[in-house]
């Protein structure tokens, strides 16, 4: 398997996506001589435990409190606080096998095994710390994936994330909205691509926009990440190719304009 599989679910409409599915086709990638089909596997047991023990949840409330004990409780899936930074954290194989995770990597499990059922249940634009909700309207629940499943109210969710974003965090209502599958699953590979930058390994940063802009490519700022990646690499013709991809996608005037600087700028360095 290659960035060809992944390359298909960036044609996709996006509720057509997979979000498991992907994520572990993405996983594989790294890992490829395990077989993932063993994995997904483990995801329908999961998904068949929630059904059983969730036939008869009415309400947001308790779909939560079903994937709380199954995912937490049964399966032993919670936040990696001792290692937080470890890129297996952002693996769902890993994950899964590690039964420890970010909290991106966590929500998947738990909107896909949510989703499996029937329920509501998406990743919402929380920063810093990612969480998830659970049904629709008035009733959904705030769920935290990485504190084995906690159940937030707003006061809640304001502490945790001003705990993780600082005191000067802003809650907006946008914070609350729901992302779409590509968002989230961009915001995974995002925090594989971030620490290999920080540790200094500009190469594995670039394979992992690389794949952010095969799920996405129509989110114009991974390109314009990419290139930067691949100029600080010294490939200036992928360069020029990640900005007119990005010229493609971007509908912002200055933003045009920057590309074309850019662009002019890089034809002179490799002439």
């Amino acid at each position: 398997m290659g960035l060809s599989e992944i390359t298909r679910f960036g044609a996709l409409d996006d509720p057509e996506i997979d979000l498991a599915e992907a994520a572990l086709l993405l996983a594989g990638l790294d890992h490829p001589r395990v077989p993932v089909s063993q994995y997904r596997a483990f995801l329908d047991e999961v998904a068949g435990e929630v059904f059983e023990l969730g036939l008869h949840a009415e309400g947001a409330a308790e779909q939560a409190a079903v994937l709380q004990s199954v995912l937490a409780g049964a399966f032993g899936f919670a936040g990696d606080r001792e290692s937080y930074d470890d890129p297996a954290n952002a693996n769902i194989i890993d994950v899964i096998d590690r039964r420890r995770g970010l909290p991106v990597a966590l929500s998947i499990l738990y909107i896909s095994a949510a989703r499996a059922v029937g329920w509501a249940a998406y990743g919402i634009n929380t920063p810093s710390h990612f969480l998830i909700r659970i049904g629709n309207g008035s009733n959904a629940v705030i769920q935290d994936p990485f504190s084995s499943g906690a159940v937030l109210n707003d006061d809640d969710v304001e502490v945790l994330l001003r705990s993780v974003a600082g005191p000067g965090l802003y809650m907006n209502p946008l914070h609350m909205e729901p992302l779409s599958n590509r968002a989230i699953l961009v915001r995974l590979l995002n925090n594989i691509a971030w620490r290999a930058e920080e540790g200094g390994d500009r190469e594995r940063a670039l394979v992992i926009h690389e794949r952010m802009t095969a799920v996405a490519p129509a989110f114009s700022d991974l390109w314009w990440e990419r290139a930067r990646l691949e100029q600080e690499l010294g490939r200036f013709s992928a360069a020029r190719a990640s900005l007119s991809a990005m010229l493609e996608t971007t509908r912002d005037v200055r933003t045009s304009k920057r590309i074309r600087q850019t662009l002019e700028r890089l034809a002179r360095s490799i002439n």
